[in-house]
């Protein structure tokens, strides 16, 4: 009899006693070692698979593709696709674009390999069979280099993993990495443990961190983040494993507390939710007092918006009338999209019935009142305040002038038909964006720049990629960085693992 056969029988055996079968310890050896399964894990399993590499990928969640699966297009310069519709956005501009928003707080020679990289990227997953729907901005009238996906990008990485498998890859679901191994300075594989409780020795000549940053991480976010209440958006079990691994592997530190900051929100509402896409059109926002506090167009670059309401502490209310009301649910809609998810000129069909159900609940997430100084009442702001501000926006309203910050008059709206409605809005990040210093290679240093042998950190766990604010000027950054800082992972591993090409 097989001694496969025998485990099977005695387990059986096992629990046929009420007996709970013991933790195994099992040793497994690869090529390379990926820890996470999202974006950047995946690109950088296919590719490493494609070039010749045993590879085995850990994923501790119960299915694969983390945030990765909530992304719309990623970015690219120089690409096929835009050549071929005439688009001009150049490498050498976009890199110049990314150093000078980053203020050269970037690193620039992983900034230009990553840009670099993009346009071959886009070539990469159409080989694999990816298609792509168009080639948008990152917000209106932005530069065109957000290739969105068909399908989007949980499409996108379902297909990488089907090529993976086909390699002969190996996944391993609900399986987190807890510590990295090493050997003479070198990293040569990953300690994990499965739902079982088994623990897994992988030994590998190279790793690859990719689990996502730490948006889920409390103590971090307290720590390194300049708003730690922030609402994660699409982020599930993101604790910095991977980035406490590596630091413990002798990792320096980089871009800690750099956020990819959304559209303000509140927590349990989707990108989808309509209540939400109602209050962040760029018309009236007011802080607890009842003062307007920045340009409401801001959410077009949405990054900009949330810095600014967390400047203001982290609260503050989105004010329009029954007018307003009426133009975005019963006649042209929204003015500014919320992504893929609600394109421009939607009717919010579903707003008065989302509200309704919110206002009930009583959670004082909306306010609905006839007069400002009921609303003012209901918001605990002065009603004198309140009044000042709604009468200085319809003032601005109707000259189409704003003096104190110079908004686009096409989105100057008078706030003087009741009833009146508020929404109350907090920051929101669709995650971290730093944590481990690597260089162009992917690489991991230590806090003398010297390369951690056999380590390498893409997308999220990374550092280099920002100065203190996430970039939107160039659409599909987040996503474009995950795949292309995989890729040059994979790359880079293999090579220094000494794996024969593939024949």
């Amino acid at each position: 009899m097989s001694k496969s056969r025998c485990k099977t029988i005695l387990g059986g055996l096992a629990v046929l006693l009420g007996l709970q079968a013991a933790a195994a310890d099992l040793t497994l050896k690869a090529d390379i070692a990926i820890v996470g399964a999202g974006a950047s894990g995946t690109a950088a399993a296919l590719e490493a698979a494609q070039r010749g590499a045993k590879v085995i990928l850990l994923e501790k969640q119960a299915g694969p593709g983390g945030t990765g699966n909530f992304a719309e297009g990623l970015f690219a310069a120089e690409s096929s696709l835009q050549q071929r519709q005439g688009i001009v956005v150049t490498r050498d501009a976009a890199f110049r674009m990314i150093m000078e928003y980053s203020h050269w707080l970037a690193n620039p020679l992983l900034v230009r390999a990553f840009v670099d990289k993009s346009p071959e990227t886009i070539e990469w997953l159409k080989a694999q069979g990816v298609t792509f729907e168009y080639i948008g901005p990152g917000g209106p009238g932005g530069v065109l280099t957000w290739h969105v996906i068909d399908g989007h990008s949980r499409k996108m990485l379902s297909i990488l993993r089907e090529k993976y498998a086909a390699l002969g890859g190996q996944l391993l679901l609900e399986t987190p990495g807890r510590e990295l191994i090493t050997k003479d300075g070198k990293v040569v594989g990953v300690l994990a443990e499965n739902g079982k409780g088994d623990h897994l020795r992988v030994e590998a000549r190279a790793v690859i961190i990719a689990t996502g940053g730490y948006a889920n991480n409390k103590e971090m976010l307290k720590k390194y983040a300049r708003f730690p209440e922030v609402i994660p958006v699409g982020n599930i079990g993101k604790d910095g494993d991977g980035i406490k691994m590596a630091w413990s592997a002798g990792a320096a530190e980089e871009g800690m507390g750099v956020m990819q900051a959304y559209r303000p929100g509140l927590a349990g509402f989707a990108p989808t939710s309509q209540l939400i896409a109602a209050a962040v059109q760029p018309f009236l926002w007011v802080d607890p007092q009842g003062r307007r506090f920045t340009d409401e167009s801001t959410v077009i670059l949405w990054p900009y918006s949330g810095n600014r309401v967390e400047k203001i502490g982290g609260t503050m209310f989105s004010i329009y009338d029954e007018a307003t009301r009426k133009l975005l649910a019963e006649d042209k809609g929204i003015p500014v999209p919320m992504g893929e998810h609600i394109l421009a000129n939607t009717r919010l069909t579903k707003l008065d019935a989302d509200f309704a159900k919110e206002l009930a609940t009583g959670r004082g997430n909306v306010f609905k009142a006839d007069t400002v100084q009921d609303l003012a009442r209901q918001l605990g702001m002065k009603k004198e305040v309140l009044q000042a501000t709604l009468e200085e926006n319809n003032r601005n309203a109707d000259s189409r002038q704003d003096p104190a910050f110079a908004k686009n008059p096409n989105f100057l709206r008078a706030v003087r038909t009741g009833p009146f409605y508020a929404t109350r809005l907090h920051p929101r990040s669709l995650g971290t964006l730093g944590g481990v210093r690597i260089d162009e290679r992917t690489q991991a240093l230590n806090g003398r720049g010297e390369v951690i042998p056999g380590l390498y950190v893409t997308g999220n766990d990374a550092g280099g990629m920002y100065g203190d604010s996430y970039d939107l000027l160039l659409g599909g950054g987040t996503l474009g960085f995950a795949v292309n800082s995989g890729r040059i992972a994979a790359e880079n591993a293999v090579v220094y693992a000494a794996v024969a090409p593939r024949p």
